[in-house]
């Protein structure tokens, strides 16, 4: 069976809706071959940025009336994705923008009404992949392990730099994951003080220096020292980390060059936990970096630095643009796919649910 679907991601850093059409050929439980036909950004407006950042601590009303709204718009845009590009998907699948994530209280809220998305496009639509994890006791989160495992099984470790930047360890057949800490959230915010919109390539970085204390500070949040599966909501990285880097009295150069070594540090001590764990070495091993992140080349070279230090030899690649760009969006494509087939889509041992989870509501559009 053959599926065309649409995959839906806004993520942490605000930049807006990433948006990617794909194929997947199923047979049975497995995936024996995807593309990704077209993606596309669609950046959000100041004022729903402005709005975004500003609702969780906005009242109830406000909550529900940015839910339908953003529901509407992203819509419009999936409408104009459609038409644009002459597709006419099975399904869109949709995660909606995190509001709250609070998995040790067993709930998370992402805003983006799945029935308004269905009616302005006219496809089912599958949204709220979340929640049936953390009903089960999981962390409603980290979820790229499905595509890491259906998608790309050739690879040791798979790291994806977003706003939070995550990690996948394959151990076998079995699939460990967790959020390692804030990235691009901290180091936009950071250039954006220069009036930039990020730090291009790292440059900023690369001519910086190290802050000792800054990254000890950093190092001692007990996050950092929790064992997988773990993860992490923006309130968590802006209120502990996002702050004290903006805070800290010292250049921004050194202070990106300071956030850059510390999330180098703290992502390959991850991976070696989990390996050592599991009782696994590994002399050399691949890595796969996705995520606007993973263009940071000085970001790039500290992590390849650190995990050869820690593990033996790391050799990191990238996939083609549109992998790297869009993988969270393609794996949103194939949560909705596997959801209308009733085939699990949230990995337990990379959430730590007590089992594996069907994750998904459905609207018909």
């Amino acid at each position: 069976m053959k599926y065309t679907a649409i995959g839906l991601m806004s993520g942490s850093s605000l930049d807006g809706l990433d948006i990617a059409a794909c194929t997947f050929e199923m047979d049975g439980d497995k995936v024996v071959g995807w593309a990704l036909l077209q993606g596309e950004t669609q950046p959000f407006p100041e004022a729903w940025q402005e709005r975004l950042r500003r609702l969780p601590e906005s009242d109830a009303r406000s909550l529900a009336s940015a839910h339908s709204e953003l529901g509407r718009w992203m819509g419009q845009c999936v409408a104009d994705f459609m038409q644009r590009h002459a597709l006419r998907p099975d399904l869109v699948a949709s995660h909606g923008h995190t509001i709250f994530h609070f998995p040790a209280e067993r709930f998370t809220t992402q805003i983006g009404d799945g029935a308004a998305i269905a009616a302005a496009c006219g496809c089912p639509v599958v949204c709220d992949f979340r929640t049936g994890d953390m009903a089960l006791g999981g962390q409603g989160a980290p979820l790229a392990p499905l595509a890491d495992r259906m998608l790309f099984p050739d690879y040791d470790v798979l790291l994806n730099v977003g706003g939070i930047a995550n990690i996948t360890c394959k151990l076998g057949s079995r699939y460990v994951a967790c959020d390692v800490g804030g990235a691009n959230q901290i180091l936009n915010a950071l250039a954006q003080t220069l009036g930039l919109p990020y730090d291009d390539g790292g440059r900023l970085a690369a001519s910086g220096q190290y802050i000792p204390a800054l990254a000890e500070a950093m190092d001692a949040l007990p996050y950092f020292s929790w064992p997988p599966p773990k993860s992490l909501g923006n309130d968590w990285v802006q209120a502990h980390q996002t702050q004290a880097y903006l805070n800290w009295p010292a250049s921004v150069e050194d202070r990106l060059h300071t956030a850059c070594r510390q999330l180098a540090r703290q992502t390959a001590g991850a991976i070696q936990r989990i390996f050592e764990s599991e009782k696994q070495s590994r002399p050399a091993y691949r890595m796969l970096a996705t995520g606007g992140g993973a263009y940071n080349t000085f970001l790039a070279n500290c992590i390849v630095e650190e995990c050869t230090s820690l593990m033996g030899e790391c050799v990191l690649e990238l996939p083609d643009a549109g992998i790297v760009n869009y993988k969270e969006a393609v794996l949103m494509a194939l949560m909705g796919v596997l959801r209308v087939l009733e085939i699990p889509n949230c990995i337990a041992s990379a959430t730590g649910a007590e089992r594996d989870a069907v994750g998904g509501a459905v609207y018909l559009g």
